[in-house]
This record gives structure tokens, sequence and C-alpha cells, in this order.
């Protein structure tokens, strides 16, 4: 039977990731709402050009956001990071197809990857925790 106070540690530090992904995630959405509200036209021509892009095609719009998980770890770019992994799981990527999209990007990005990575598991700790049990 494990130590309970293990197990409280554990928790804790669990609580502390998914606070830091649910703080970049509000971050996320108040720099959105800033840019609508401010009317930028960069950014509604950036937005038009991301829904076209991740639009379903010749690849999956689920295929798309698993190639942006491995891009977003590439460049070290932690809001990417987890609007990606969210989007993928919403849209029935499975863990393991998450976790090796991570690994793409660790593979082309190299150490600075890896560690913009360590970031990528709490959001997959948020999203995928169950599979994660599993292991």
């Amino acid at each position: 039977m494990p130590d309970p106070a293990v197990r409280r540690q554990s928790n804790k530090a669990r609580r502390v990731k998914v606070d830091r992904v649910n703080k970049i995630k509000q971050e996320q959405n108040d720099g959105h709402w800033n840019l609508v509200r401010f009317r930028s036209d960069t950014y509604d021509a950036y937005r038009a050009v991301e829904q076209t892009a991740f639009a379903d095609g010749a690849l999956s719009t689920k295929i798309k956001e698993l190639m942006a998980i491995g891009i977003s770890i590439q460049a070290g770019c932690e809001p990417a990071i987890e609007k990606h992994i969210e989007a993928a799981a919403k849209l029935g990527a499975s863990f393991e197809e998450s976790l090796e999209a991570i690994e793409v990007g660790i593979a082309m990005g190299g150490g600075t990857a890896a560690s913009a990575a360590h970031f990528a598991f709490h959001a997959l700790d948020q999203f995928y925790s169950r599979e994660i049990l599993k292991l």
C-alpha cells in the first residue's frame, strides 16, 4: 500500500502542474480577447490563416494538431504546446499519438525541445490523466 505522505505529495505536485497549465490558458485567452477588442487586423488575418491551415483536407485536423504538437515542442512555445495537446485530445487523438508527436518534436529540436517537453507532460497529465494512470 502506498505511503499516504507520498500520495499527498504526488497530488500536490499534480495540482501545481494543472495550475500552471490553467494559468497559461487564461493568459492566452486574455491576450486573444484583448487583440479582438483592439480590432487588430493583423490578428484577424493570423486567425484566418490558422483556421485555413487546420481545416480538414488531405490531412485531417487531428493529424494537423498532432503535427502542431511536435512543432510547438521544437519551438519551445508552452502556450502552443497546451493548445495543440488539448485540441488533439478533443479531436480523438490517443495519449500514445500525442506522446509520439512530442517525441518527434524532441528529435527535431534536441536539448531545447526536451526541456519544452517537460511542460508538455503537464498538459498530457491534464488532458489524458486516465491513460497515464494505466501506465
